[in-house]
């Protein structure tokens, strides 16, 4: 299988991995989608990740290794980026500085769509519809027109 034509997308955890994929590993996908995606573990859960990287200010290297954000420069592919503007669990601010960082580092093959009234887990059957319509129509573009080149 055509790597270029294999799309990536996933929702928090998921949306972490999609980040890792496309930054790290930009030849084995062709597009992705990452959806209220950590960014950030520094900025995340400290009970959760302490157990796993231990505190930030404890093992910075391991939260550096293991964020996205520091790993934004490898992006080469189409990413969707969406998020929920209330989400209590993974911050509205953590993907605010993804897209600050791919702005810095003159990455232009992107796009976020932000919902507004939208927490971790969605709920309006309108957000749902747009998200995978426009997960769908990035796929579309993205992995259909590599297949033709």
């Amino acid at each position: 299988i055509d790597p270029e034509r294999i799309g990536i997308y996933g929702g928090s955890y998921g949306g972490f991995i999609t980040l890792m994929a496309l930054f790290l590993e930009p030849h084995d996908f062709g597009a992705g989608a990452a959806l209220r995606a950590v960014t950030d573990w520094a900025h995340y859960n400290h009970g959760y990740t302490g157990r796993i990287l231990n505190l930030p200010q404890d093992d910075s290297v391991a939260y550096r290794r293991s964020s996205p954000i520091y790993h934004a420069e490898g992006l080469q592919d189409p990413l969707l980026i969406t998020h929920g503007m209330v989400d209590v669990n993974v911050h509205f601010s953590d993907v605010v500085r993804l897209a600050q960082r791919l702005i810095e580092l003159g990455k232009t093959d992107w796009e976020m769509a932000i919902y507004p009234v939208e927490d971790h887990g969605f709920v309006e059957p309108s957000s749902w519809t747009d998200q995978y319509r426009r997960i769908y129509e990035l796929f579309e573009r993205a992995l259909q027109r590599r297949a033709v080149q």
